[in-house]
């Protein structure tokens, strides 16, 4: 679904020096951008059964979070069952939602990859009548490209030619990479009418430091643990697309890795501007233009007045009323 794309310039921090967008993925049916991505992945896997004759489809995920909710949107609107396994880490209200969208949720497994690798035992066992389609939560071309046209909906529709001569860049946040390789893939794919000068900043939170333990690393490390509160963000490793993105530098690329706190400082902020809850990991990429703005010059170095950064607002379905006056309270 096509988002909206608002100027928010007179409603984030005054440190900010020039014109700020945000993309408004919040607005996706399942609640955040992820639909995008896994909507494209079943669509096109739905093409692929029926031209080799596959009537008997079956859409599986094993996220604890948006993406399973993108998978279970994306498989109802096309009515195909849908199954998702949980870890048993996984919120109530996800659970809940993932029903109403007549997912069949099983629930298994201490942390995704646990629950990923029970679902891969449950395909494994499947009859040979059933195609079934896996959604990895990230990792994945077809979902790259389905992010990817957030970036052509702003280059071909959301920003005048004037504009994007003047857009520096894009802020998002990171957990698995997905929506950063989608970032990067829709670049790519408008280059020609951008600055060759545009730059992506990539925030996630140290607790849960994917991304900047892969850069120093120099490969892609798999995270024993990662306990932010930013659980969206919470992926033990990050897509090796990204670390190539990452050193290929085609586009100037920032990583940056903030606490917890902040990103909820970010996600407080942008509430009180807009009566709108998003989630922490939301609040990472958010607090670029509230309460850390020192990240804007180290990625996108000087800015003026007539500047553009764009933000995307990815979204997120797990925070309720209650867990949100939680989180404030730790700011106290």
């Amino acid at each position: 679904v096509k988002t909206t794309f608002i100027e928010v310039t007179s409603q984030v921090s005054p440190k900010v020096p020039c014109r700020v967008f945000f993309k408004n993925e919040y607005e996706q049916p399942s609640g955040s951008f992820k639909l995008r991505g896994l909507g494209y992945l079943i669509e096109k896997s739905l093409e692929k059964a029926r031209a080799l004759g596959k009537a008997k489809v079956h859409v599986f995920s094993s996220s604890g979070g948006n993406a399973g909710l993108g998978a279970a949107f994306a498989a109802q609107f096309h009515g195909t069952p849908c199954t998702v396994v949980l870890p048993t880490t996984s919120k109530p209200i996800v659970i809940q939602k993932l029903e109403s969208l007549n997912a069949q949720v099983v629930i298994a497994g201490n942390h995704w990859g646990e629950a990923d690798a029970h679902l891969k035992d449950v395909i494994a066992q499947l009859d040979s009548e059933t195609y079934p389609v896996y959604c990895h939560p990230f990792d994945d071309q077809l979902i790259w490209e389905g992010h990817g046209t957030l970036i052509e909906e702003i280059v071909e529709s959301d920003l005048s030619q004037k504009e994007l001569q003047s857009l520096k860049g894009v802020v998002c946040c990171v957990g698995g990479g997905g929506l950063f390789n989608g970032v990067i893939d829709g670049l790519t794919r408008c280059a020609e009418r951008l600055s060759p000068e545009i730059a992506v900043l990539a925030v996630e939170t140290i607790q849960a430091p994917t991304f900047t333990t892969a850069i120093a690393e120099g490969k892609v490390v798999h995270l024993a643990s990662v306990p932010t509160l930013a659980t969206s963000l919470a992926s033990p490793y990050i897509s090796a697309q990204s670390l190539e993105h990452y050193n290929a530098q085609r586009f100037k690329i920032t990583v940056e890795a903030i606490d917890d706190v902040e990103a909820i400082r970010g996600m407080v902020d942008y509430h009180a501007e807009f009566d709108r809850i998003v989630e922490p990991a939301c609040g990472a990429s958010l607090s670029s233009v509230y309460n850390r703005v020192d990240l804007l010059e180290k990625a996108f170095g000087k800015l003026g007045k007539e500047d553009i950064i764009v933000v995307v607002v990815c979204g997120g379905s797990s925070t309720t009323p209650q867990s949100f006056k939680d989180f404030k309270k730790l700011l106290e």
